[in-house]
């Protein structure tokens, strides 16, 4: 079969075809994570992320290239999980923009496409890793310059460019030494091959049937409809409806829209946030009339993914499940709903940990972490969320850290700040290092030094048998992992915990903290605590119920 050239109606049958695809790989594409845990989630999140697109690219009744253009990226934007998910949003970003003023799509323009994507892919990563998924999109697009002046065939044309993505992807290892050491090649970028494979499939006809919307499996399923929970309670609320909503620009929207949009918001209500994605806006507002918001709205275009949440009602169902009896209270409560100088937003998974960080002043969590990565729209949402005039994130993981990046570069209104901190025990030493007359920046500084002069761990069970940091690992074996990789392994959670620490603990070491989870019991805690403290009696130690899954044990020594 020869092609010349992909009209709007094929691209959208080759989209949902590379969103099936990838979707039919992801638990493959999982178990490529490097360490053997059980939250290798790189297939899930890029899964979720390229869905998040397909869905609305499904949507479109009379395909145009800019419709889909407009769907594939501002979907994928806003769906972005993980980094492996915000780089694939990136890629989709730069493509859609070479194609959305296109009728049909020929060989040349595909070219520069892919060009244009693996540029705007690295302009996205702060520090690009060679022998990743970012390397795999350079190897295409490479190929695809070259092959621009062989063939006008777009099928041999990408044929071609799968051959030689493979050869690439083959290659991760020998770029990145801890993947040779894995066995396994680069799972970003063995996803991005599914991708580009379905997306042919879908140009021949060949492509997997797209039910429009991705069965929530495992971990999907229990991040259930609301990622995020609210932890600020409201005694007073002055506007009663969390208003929120996308515009699907139709009409003339400039910068100089945009703050007429946000002022006659502000006449109606507070907490406002409005972003701006080419010609998608999103909206989020309280407000006493909704409607109001919704017709303004509608003077810039049609409107979608609109919601009203009653405040008031939300407030008075906490207020009978908490029944807070404490003295000042109320007045309290009142008083954060003013606007602060500063806020907080935590990701954390686990009752326990959400306690800690909401008692060591975190505003809002965002319910997340291990295989549950929130989106850069849960960041959105959490931001908008947090009545302040200076928000501090503080991702506590490092596959969540690019989400939240993108979405500081999202908000407008707001001045952002992403604290880069990978564990939760890091996250929880920024915060507590929290200067409150110190500037917004003197604070960054001082909470990332402070959480860099930790040491942290986790203990987890391997999910496959492998060899990496010296360490010969067996499927069930129990693993210590710590800041630079792999500290201990075992047969029991106990023994490797203690080894774990052992690695950890040096003589200048003054505070051992352990956040036990949900698979261990207050008895197995406690008995650890005293043979920690018999051990490292130079040492203070303290147990903490953290509830998180997966991880048996996270620890910390500073």
């Amino acid at each position: 079969m020869k092609l010349e050239s992909v009209d709007a109606t094929l691209l959208q049958k080759a989209v949902l075809a590379a969103a099936k695809s990838l979707e039919a790989k992801k638990e493959w594409i999982n178990e490529l994570n490097v360490f053997p845990v059980p939250d290798g989630d790189t297939g899930t999140n890029m899964t979720m992320t390229i869905m998040a697109a397909a869905n609305e690219v499904s949507a479109i009744e009379k395909p145009t290239m800019e419709a889909i253009a407009k769907a594939l990226s501002s979907g994928s934007l806003r769906g972005a999980r993980g980094n492996s998910g915000v780089i694939l949003s990136q890629l989709f970003r730069g493509f859609t923009k070479e194609i959305k003023g296109t009728d049909v799509v020929t060989v040349t323009i595909l070219a520069n496409a892919f060009t244009r994507a693996t540029e705007t892919a690295y302009k996205a990563v702060m520090k690009p890793k060679e022998g990743t998924i970012l390397t795999v999109a350079r190897g295409m697009a490479d190929k695809a310059v070259e092959l621009a002046t062989q063939t006008d065939d777009v099928v041999e044309f990408l044929q071609k460019i799968i051959v030689h993505g493979d050869f690439v992807l083959s290659q991760t290892p020998e770029m990145l030494p801890v993947l040779k050491q894995a066995g396994v090649v680069d799972s970003g970028g063995q996803g991005l091959m599914e991708v580009v494979r379905g997306g042919l499939a879908g140009l021949l006809g060949e492509g997997i049937p797209f039910d429009a919307k991705a069965p929530l499996t495992g971990s999907d399923a229990a991040r259930g409809s609301a990622s995020a929970r609210e932890s600020l309670e409201t005694a007073d609320i002055k506007f009663g409806y969390c208003t929120e909503f996308i515009i699907n620009v139709e009409k003339a929207y400039n910068e100089e829209e945009e703050q007429k949009l946000k002022a006659y918001l502000e006449s109606i209500g507070d907490s406002i946030v409005v972003v701006s994605d080419d010609d998608v806006v999103k909206v989020h507002v309280h407000t006493n009339h909704p409607g109001l918001a919704f017709e303004r709205g509608l003077t810039y275009g049609s409107l979608s993914r609109m919601k009203v949440d009653n405040m008031r009602e939300e407030h008075n169902e906490r207020l009978i499940m908490n029944a807070p009896n404490a003295p000042g209270h109320a007045e309290e409560t009142a008083q954060e709903t003013e606007r602060k100088p500063y806020g907080f937003i935590a990701v954390s998974i686990g009752d326990g940990l959400g306690e800690i960080f909401k008692g060591i002043g975190a505003d809002y969590l965002i319910e997340g972490g291990q295989t549950m990565n929130p989106s850069t729209e849960d960041m959105l949402n959490a931001v908008g969320k947090v009545n302040a005039d200076v928000v501090y994130i503080l991702p506590n993981n490092k596959n969540i850290i690019l989400a939240a990046e993108q979405a500081k570069h999202l908000v407008e209104d707001k001045q952002i700040f992403v604290v880069p901190s990978k564990t939760v025990p890091q996250g929880v030493a920024a915060l507590i290092n929290f200067m409150p007359d110190a500037s917004p920046e003197e604070n960054m500084e001082s909470m990332t030094e402070e959480m860099e002069r930790i040491r942290t761990g986790q203990v987890t069970y391997a999910v496959r048998s492998t060899s990496i940091d010296g360490f010969e690992i067996e499927a069930g074996d129990i693993m210590g992992i710590g800041d630079h990789g792999i500290l201990a392994t075992g047969q029991t959670v106990h023994d490797t915990t203690m080894e774990t620490l052992r690695c950890m603990v040096d003589e200048d070491t003054e505070l051992i903290s352990i956040y036990y989870g949900s698979d261990v019991s207050e008895e197995e805690a406690d008995t650890l605590l005293t043979c920690i403290q018999e051990e490292f009696p130079q040492c203070e130690a303290e147990l903490n119920q953290g509830g998180q899954p997966i991880y048996y044990y996270l620890l910390s020594a500073e």
